[in-house]
């Protein structure tokens, strides 16, 4: 089970658990084994989310973010129960620990899935039984299944590991990219959503094959670095190193700076805003991230410091949309004083392969939060009349 001119080539596995909080749920009450439930953001609500589901409700048309009262109407006997994150991060723990009995070279990308590098502890002569070793371990001692995926490098990993689920175990060999993902339409590609999808419509390309035999110098004018890495990726090419503390990496990414002078001039500022956004996409770049959060600080010439932050539905990682909202938080919270220092910081970042797939666990809690206070504003309502409780835009 050669890979042809791969033999020394590295072995990365990339494990992906199948419905996860579905699966945690099943593990802890197994009365919900073999039956369509979902978890929901709020299960008594018909506008909740679903935050994942069973394979038996999949069977029924059911998918993750449709709304309770869309499930029900597909599946009215889908059992559906609330979130519970706090043992969904417990069973993740355990997941990547017991993969860390293996090998230190786990890097975890999300609270569900992580890459493995194996090269060192089988490779590919092992790959298949220390996979199928991992797979049996997870179900049998945690009771949870996942997919594998086991490629030359991350994203034939990952995309392998999305072939077969549940509990699959597949191997994609660069040389089978021409005849496996070519065919595929664009969309299918990891790192590709449906913005990505419409500028590369545009460029005539509809296939992941189509890409991949694009000019580049067409993909680099319309699609900047970004386009280039999906052209590599689409000929099977990725050079990314499994890293393990690329975790903690992902928390933030920011620069600031402190000014020669005592800043008082609204244009001089705005102006420091545009260098630091420029830097801070960068660094996104370099790292492949994109985050939810922007966060501006403020130095004052007296040494006070200020930050202002704010939530974004689309993760950020341009320029000029980091600049336009730091510039907006400065606008609407600097109060002429003179500045000393400034700076720019986006977190909640995931890595942008992932931006157009399920929904994080930080986005789901954010949600279940929101539904909350849509809940009370509808019962304030309810008693004292529409329109008593006007939201504020902070």
């Amino acid at each position: 089970m050669t890979m042809v001119g791969e033999s020394h080539a590295r072995v990365i596995l990339h494990l992906d658990m199948n419905s996860f909080f579905a699966s945690v749920e099943q593990a802890h009450d197994p009365s919900l084994k073999g039956i369509a439930m979902a978890v929901a953001g709020n299960p008594k609500e018909r506008r909740g989310i679903l935050v994942t589901c069973s394979y038996e409700a999949r069977a029924f048309g059911i998918y993750t973010t449709m709304t309770v009262g869309e499930a029900k109407r597909l599946c009215p006997e889908l059992v559906i129960v609330p979130p519970d994150f706090e043992k969904y991060r417990t069973a993740s723990t355990a997941v990547f620990d017991l993969l860390r009995s293996y090998t230190e070279l786990v890097e975890p990308v999300s609270i569900d899935e992580a890459y493995i590098d194996i090269t060192s502890i089988g490779g590919l002569t092992h790959a298949i039984e220390i996979a199928t070793e991992m797979q049996q371990r997870i179900l049998r001692e945690l009771d949870l299944p996942c997919s594998i995926g086991i490629a030359p490098n991350k994203f034939l990993a990952k995309t392998a590991s999305d072939m077969k689920k549940p509990m699959g175990i597949t191997i994609l060999r660069k040389r089978e990219v021409e005849s496996i993902l070519w065919p595929l339409p664009i969309i299918d590609m990891h790192g590709v959503g449906k913005s990505t999808e419409k500028k590369m419509h545009t460029l005539d390309i509809y296939t992941i094959g189509d890409l991949a035999q694009k000019d580049e110098t067409i993909i680099k004018t319309a699609l900047g670095k970004h386009g280039l890495r999906l052209r590599n990726r689409a000929n099977g090419i990725d050079h990314r190193l499994v890293d393990p503390e690329a975790a903690d990496e992902r928390k933030s990414v920011g620069s600031s700076t402190t000014l020669p002078i005592d800043e008082t001039d609204y244009e001089g500022c705005l102006k420091v805003f545009k260098w630091l956004s420029a830097k801070v996409a960068d660094r996104l770049d370099k790292r492949q991230l994109a985050g939810t959060v922007v966060m501006i600080q403020i130095r004052t010439a007296d040494w006070r410091n200020q930050t202002r932050s704010r939530t974004v539905h689309n993760p950020l990682y341009e320029e000029q949309d980091i600049y336009k909202e730091a510039i907006d938080l400065f606008k609407r919270h600097w109060d002429g004083e003179p500045v000393r220092l400034l700076g720019i910081t986006v977190s909640n970042v995931v890595p942008m392969n992932e931006l157009n797939e399920q929904l994080s666990i930080y986005n789901f809690e954010k949600y279940a939060k929101e539904e909350a206070v849509n809940d009370l504003l509808s019962q304030i309502e309810q008693r004292f009349g529409p329109g008593t409780v006007k939201r504020g835009n902070g």
